[in-house]
């Protein structure tokens, strides 16, 4: 993630501008476990450079990934490459409409000709087992009610009254405001990245100028905090809590130097430690597979699969590179 540092220091605005832009779209594909290609990146630097325009960019990944004969095997990458493409396009803009609408318009833009749902509110009620919820899932608003808690979300913050709050207040709020909306989940995939996208757009309208680089490094730990502050369970203890979201914000409204961890938010461990059996498999063996994996540790490989994509979700792992030819990564937490 080291690859728009020089332009960073040379002390061009423009440049500076486009970079950090560019790494916090990249950064945001972590949320949902994905990388980047490599081809994004050189596209980048065009841009970055002034070769090209941020639609020469988009038209281009369009081409390269129609030209590509094995694009079932990319797709992941594909949707990581085009998503930055429309984050960095989106962040770059001067406009802004705070309205559910403009929320959902959020999600068809970066998700269009990737997602059938792009832009669509889902029908369906949903559940995600997290790591660190011990496997346990956040519940998620019903379908059936969810234009009416994005309008009433919504109206309740364009009425609150931030004037005579210190920052730190106004922080918690917003911090509550991002909790509320995330937990609605409208969407079937991509909810955290167009929170995200939404949520610096609204705070750039309220004159901060976020530290990119907080997304850059930490978009895993800005999704479980989200996960964490939606979650309870009276049985073990465990309450709704904002302290990591507003842990977050801190770092990346108010220049902070919190260590953002996401061990710091796990209820508990897994009770059959296999989180820990996969990731010492994976350190021995990156190009492991799911069913030499299966094998070891003596469950079956549909197991595997749920666990493993449920420790990408949660930023404990992640794919590099192609299903077929790529390897395992373990995060450093």
């Amino acid at each position: 993630m080291e690859n728009f540092e020089e332009y960073k220091k040379q002390g061009e605005p423009d440049k500076a501008e486009k970079a950090f832009l560019w790494d916090t779209a990249i950064g945001l594909q972590k949320t949902d476990g994905l990388e980047v290609s490599e081809h994004l990146i050189k596209i980048a630097k065009k841009h970055i450079e002034g070769d090209i325009t941020i639609n020469q960019a988009k038209e281009g990944l369009e081409l390269y990934y129609r030209e590509q004969t094995n694009r079932n095997d990319q797709s992941r990458t594909e949707e990581a490459d085009k998503v930055s493409a429309r984050i960095m396009e989106m962040l770059a803009e001067n406009t802004f409409w705070f309205h559910p609408e403009e929320f959902i318009g959020i999600h068809k833009r970066l998700f269009e000709g990737i997602y059938d749902h792009a832009g669509k509110i889902r029908k369906d009620n949903i559940s995600k087992g997290q790591i660190i919820l011990d496997g346990d899932s956040v519940t998620y608003l019903n379908w059936q009610n969810i234009g009416k808690a994005l309008e009433y979300d919504f109206e309740q913050e364009r009425l609150f009254d931030y004037k005579g709050l210190t920052i730190r207040k106004k922080i918690e709020h917003i911090a509550e405001f991002t909790r509320r909306i995330w937990q609605i989940h409208p969407f079937m995939e991509g909810n955290t990245r167009t929170t995200a996208v939404f949520i610096v757009k609204y705070l750039r309208t309220k004159g901060f100028e976020p530290n990119w680089d907080t997304f850059k490094e930490h978009s895993w730990y800005f999704r479980n905090s989200l996960v964490r502050a939606n979650y309870e369970n009276f049985k073990k203890g465990v309450y709704q809590t904002n302290e990591f979201v507003l842990l977050f914000l801190g770092n990346l409204l108010l220049g902070e130097k919190h260590e953002l961890r996401n061990r710091d938010m796990m209820i508990s461990a897994p009770k059959d430690k296999m989180h820990d059996a996969i990731i010492a498999l994976i350190k021995e063996k990156p190009s492991i597979t799911q069913k030499e994996i299966s094998v070891i540790v003596g469950k079956s490989e549909r197991t595997v699969k749920t666990v493993m994509k449920q420790m990408q979700d949660s930023g404990f792992l992640k794919r590099a590179e192609s299903k077929k030819t790529g390897h395992w990564q373990v995060t450093d937490l």
